[in-house]
C-alpha cells in the first residue's frame, strides 16, 4: 500500500485547496474544503468553500446578486472577521482589467472589489465572467500555524480550480469529490464514513 500523501506547506500557494483530513475535528473546518487566497511569510489566508448561509445577497449586496452563482446567498468563508465580505470570481478570457475592480489570485479566480461597480464586470469582447461568489468571513493562519497543523496531519493541500470556487455542491459532497479527483490512498479516504465508527 503506498503511502498516504498529503502534500507539502510548499505545495500551499494561491489557487491551492487545503482540504480537512478526518484527525482535524475543529467544527469551524471539519470535513471542509479551504481555497487559499495568499499564503507568505506572514501567514495563510483563504476561505472555506461549500458553505452556504441563510443570508441572501440580494439583501446586503443588492448590486451583486444578479452575478452571482446559484444559491445566491453569503457563504460562510471562515470564523475571522464573519462581519467581513469576500467576493471571489471566476473570470475567463482575456486578463481581466484592474479597472474592472478585479485583482488576480490564481488562473481565472480574481477577488472582488465589491465598493467597485458590478456593471463594470458585464461581459465584453474576448473576456467572460463565469459567476461570482460572496463569502462572509475567512480562514486565516499565523506563521507557522498551518505548518503545524500539515505536520500533525489535520490537513491535505491538493491543487484547486475555479470550478471549486463556483461549485453548487456544499458540505461532505464538496469534501468527497475533491478527494476522489485526488491519487493513491487520498483518493479512497473520499469513500470513508463521515462516523468512522460505523464503519
Amino acid at each position: 500500500m503506498p503511502p498516504l500523501s498529503t502534500g507539502t506547506l510548499d505545495d500551499v500557494g494561491p489557487g491551492s485547496l487545503l482540504v480537512a483530513m478526518p484527525a482535524l475535528t475543529d467544527p469551524n473546518f471539519a470535513g471542509g474544503v479551504v481555497y487559499v487566497l495568499d499564503h507568505n511569510d506572514s501567514g495563510t489566508l483563504g476561505v472555506v468553500l461549500g458553505r452556504p448561509s441563510q443570508v441572501e445577497i440580494r439583501d446586503v449586496l443588492p448590486g451583486w446578486c444578479d452575478l452571482a452563482v446559484e444559491p445566491g446567498v453569503f457563504h460562510v468563508g471562515g470564523p475571522c472577521e464573519t462581519d467581513t465580505a469576500l467576493c471571489l470570481a471566476a473570470w475567463s478570457g482575456a486578463a481581466a482589467a484592474e479597472d474592472a475592480g478585479l485583482r488576480q489570485v490564481a488562473g481565472d479566480v480574481y477577488l472582488v472589489d465589491l465598493d467597485a461597480d458590478p456593471a463594470d464586470l458585464e461581459c465584453g469582447s474576448g473576456r467572460g465572467l463565469a459567476g461570482l461568489r460572496v463569502f462572509a468571513g475567512y480562514a486565516g493562519w499565523s506563521p507557522g500555524q498551518l505548518a503545524a497543523e500539515m505536520a500533525e496531519g489535520a490537513w491535505a493541500c491538493v491543487p484547486g480550480s475555479p470550478a471549486d470556487v463556483l461549485s453548487d455542491l456544499a458540505g461532505s459532497a464538496l469534501w468527497r469529490a475533491v478527494l476522489g479527483r485526488q491519487r493513491g490512498r487520498l483518493a479512497v479516504l473520499s469513500t470513508a464514513p463521515a462516523d468512522p465508527s460505523a464503519n
